[in-house]
């Protein structure tokens, strides 16, 4: 015989939005199903009772979630939660205090914590990204070479389409500076890969730094800009999607619509580590990912001088061993000197004055 005890009368104003014919379908008494219930009786009213725990779980969890927020919390337990979300620890007694008194004070507001963890030297440097988290540690770096590219005041992104907001990539990564426009350059979502299928934007659209207009073409066709028209032009993560072929043409394009003095900027995925995390290129829309040298090369031939040469994410023991260590690379996540060693080359060059 199956029992299942008579919920309480209570259970409407727990549940709030449950609906109450459910509820009393699922009740039995403490008779149960009763001597001469069938045994389907008998799984009909399991299921129906697992299916109440259920959604009174799914109830509770949204009742607590309503009554505590991180700014409700009391400050000791804010600072705890914040220590472990941001640094994975708890925290210690200087910290503890530190936090403490500046919230008691009103030196520091509730929801300052975890934005001031953020700048420590220890959340900075030794809080990591996982292997699985490689493309978050990707972007972050991303966006720190974004900040530190030229102010421009005409810009044109090749392939700067943001596949979730209209103002780009570009914008979404940080560029810091205004602009009188900024002109993104995609395929038509028609004509593209599975991957980066995403809407049609509007022709233009305004930002606080700066209008941004689309045109859906390919980017070896740049013939709507005038020479000499252009202060920078930037291809993140777009010059690898083109064959080489392709991608001197597009070089000659850009050399052409840059003022003198104008600059390029390139990141894209660095050939040599990448053949050591597999035989086949990382991204199935890849025609070519060059090597430090072969960008260089492609740049140079197409009359440009090199200003700066960076890498994003170091895989320097990857590169010493032959060895792919993917938590190494996305710990590494950043700006670094060795262009060569890291698994992202960030490459500046200037079209001669």
């Amino acid at each position: 015989m199956l029992t299942v005890p008579r919920l309480p009368q209570t259970l409407a104003g727990v549940l709030g939005d449950l609906d109450e014919a459910t509820v009393r379908v699922c009740v039995v008494s403490d008779r149960g199903a009763g001597p001469g219930g069938s045994a389907e009786q008998v799984r009909r009213v399991a299921r129906l009772a697992r299916r109440v725990a259920r959604r009174l779980k799914r109830e509770a969890k949204r009742q607590v979630t309503r009554r505590f927020t991180y700014e409700t919390l009391p400050h000791d337990a804010a600072v705890r939660l914040s220590y472990e979300i941001m640094l994975g620890r708890e925290p210690d007694p200087e910290g503890m205090r530190y936090f403490m008194e500046n919230l008691a004070s009103g030196g520091l507001k509730i929801t300052e914590v975890p934005q001031a963890i953020r700048g420590s030297e220890e959340f900075q440097n030794f809080v990591r990204f996982s292997g699985s988290m490689l493309g978050f540690s990707i972007h972050a770096g991303r966006s720190q070479f974004i900040k530190s590219l030229p102010k421009a005041s005409k810009i044109v992104d090749l392939g700067g389409t943001h596949l979730a907001r209209p103002e780009g990539a570009m914008y979404w990564l940080g560029y810091p500076y205004e602009f009188s426009e900024l002109t993104i350059i995609d395929l038509h979502p028609d004509e593209r890969h599975a991957i980066y299928k995403a809407g049609l934007n509007p022709e233009r659209v305004e930002t606080d730094l700066g209008p941004v207009r689309y045109r859906y073409h390919s980017m070896t066709d740049l013939s709507a800009f005038a020479d000499s028209s252009i202060d920078l032009v930037y291809s993140g993560q777009s010059i690898e999607h083109v064959t080489p072929d392709d991608g001197q043409i597009v070089l000659k394009e850009v050399f052409r619509i840059l003022r003198p003095g104008g600059h390029v900027a390139i990141d894209t995925p660095n050939g040599r580590v990448t053949r050591i995390q597999q035989e086949a290129f990382i991204d199935p829309d890849h025609k070519v990912e060059y090597t430090y040298p072969e960008l260089r090369d492609l740049l140079t031939g197409a009359g440009f001088a090199i200003t700066s040469a960076k890498g994003l994410n170091l895989a320097q023991r990857s590169v010493t061993t032959g060895k792919f260590d993917i938590d190494e690379v996305a710990g590494h996540s950043g700006l670094y000197d060795e262009i060569e060693d890291c698994y992202i080359l960030c490459v500046v060059a200037r079209r001669p004055a």
